[in-house]
């Protein structure tokens, strides 16, 4: 279904430019950068030795989603992603609430990257470097998506290049003991459940091919290739980098890391890369803001053509042909946000509303007939049901915010109804 914008006489539709190499790389661009620098850690304090169940578990719930938000995204291949298929196959309040939570999800989850850039590039003044990268990401996204692309792919392959060699430097280090992968009598079926739904945070990224869709070339063959090729490199590249700490810092050194990836390198022997994980980190959390910021501004955009959002947002630059006005705003509410406050605790919230969102995305997947190119009904109904045991499993501060943003979220489509009349 159609829903074209009322924002004056701009165009409406933005540039196909992506192939499924540049799809792939923006959503290994958003998943490395976030989860193996910023879960690991807090997963290993939750699940113990069975880190690398959860690990397993949540890449499981990442598989049934990624092949819900395929199937949907090669049948809506517009932006806004989970919105739009809520929106159109079980109702418009699920659609409205799936777009908000990722909005409002994925917004905390902005300035938790730009100030892990700000962490490791200048400790002192984090909050400054920050919203300067917040600035610098927004004037690229702002320039077109070929330009974001081509930044995306020099991320990761920097990102990838950091993280092979500490897989390296500590598969060979004596003190590498793969005794330390054994579960043991301290793993909890709850804690791992928990560390699940952390490490589920840094699956998130195939979410952003998915709300691109309208910048997609031949998006019912792209999208579908571009999404499990994106989970796969990121699941492979996940499990080395547990697989290789754990067996240098065991679980209890791994839960107690500040800095995980640096802490493998000293104690592997190779003190000299630590200065390139660094880098690495702050590379890393470059590309998640890059294409955060990318998914975050497409929702807004959707939301907007459907004045679930101001409509003055669903706006499209007459050159570049991005939503330049939902980029902006975007960009000064997260880089507020990186100013003033300290957002290190949004990995819980996050993954709260994501998890809602492929909630959502898991029962509109089930509703697509088998000549819309319906999945097997066994996987939306196991990403479903994972979803909600994974985010109610969480910690309870981040379940009772992130139910209370949700509860907002209903209340504002509510008011919205009673304003416009609308039955």
């Amino acid at each position: 279904m159609s829903r074209p914008s009322t924002a004056g006489d701009v165009p409406q539709e933005l540039r196909r430019t992506l192939g499924v190499p540049d799809a792939v790389m923006i959503g290994l661009g958003s998943m490395i950068g976030a989860g193996i620098f910023a879960a690991l850690a807090p997963a290993a304090r939750a699940a113990g030795s069975g880190l690398l169940v959860g690990l397993a578990l949540a890449a499981v719930v990442a598989y049934c989603n990624a092949t819900s938000s395929a199937r949907l995204a090669a049948r809506y291949p517009a932006s806004g992603g989970t919105y739009v298929y809520g929106r159109e196959r079980i109702g418009e309040f699920w659609g409205h609430l799936a777009g908000w939570s990722f909005v409002v999800g994925k917004t905390a989850s902005c300035a938790a990257m730009a100030l892990t850039v700000g962490s490791y590039v200048w400790p002192g003044r984090a909050h400054a470097v920050a919203v300067a990268a917040v600035v610098a990401l927004t004037a690229v996204n702002y320039a077109g998506m070929r330009k974001s692309a081509l930044l995306t792919r020099v991320i990761v392959a920097v990102v990838l290049a950091v993280l092979a060699a500490v897989v390296v430097a500590a598969l060979t280090a004596g003190t590498a003991d793969a005794a330390r992968l054994d579960v043991g009598s301290d793993a909890t079926a709850g804690g791992v459940l928990q560390a699940a739904g952390l490490l589920f945070f840094a699956f998130a990224g195939y979410a952003r091919i998915a709300t691109l869709g309208e910048e997609v070339r031949d998006p019912a063959r792209t999208i579908p290739r571009a999404i499990p090729l994106a989970l796969g490199i990121a699941l492979v590249v996940y499990g080395a980098v547990a697989v290789s700490v754990l067996m240098v810092l065991g679980p209890g050194g791994l839960a107690e890391a500040a800095a995980p990836l640096s802490d493998a390198a000293r104690a592997s022997g190779a003190g000299w890369l630590v200065p390139a994980v660094r880098t690495g980190a702050a590379v890393a959390a470059l590309g998640s803001l890059l294409a955060l910021i990318l998914g975050v501004s497409r929702t807004t955009l959707a939301m907007a053509r459907d004045r679930h959002l101001p409509p003055a947002l669903a706006a499209v630059h007459p050159r570049f042909q991005v939503p330049h006005r939902a980029e902006l705003l975007v960009g000064a509410v997260v880089a507020l946000v990186a100013a003033t406050a300290d957002v290190r605790g949004a990995i819980g919230f996050s993954s709260f509303g994501v998890l809602l969102y492929y909630a959502v995305a898991n029962a509109s997947a089930w509703t697509l007939a088998p000549e819309e190119g319906r999945p097997h009904r066994l996987i939306p109904a196991a990403g479903l049901a994972g979803c909600l045991v994974l985010a109610f499993a969480l910690p309870v501060a981040s379940v009772v915010s992130g139910a209370a943003v949700i509860a907002l979220g209903a209340a504002v489509y509510a008011g919205r109804r009673l304003l416009t009349g609308r039955a």
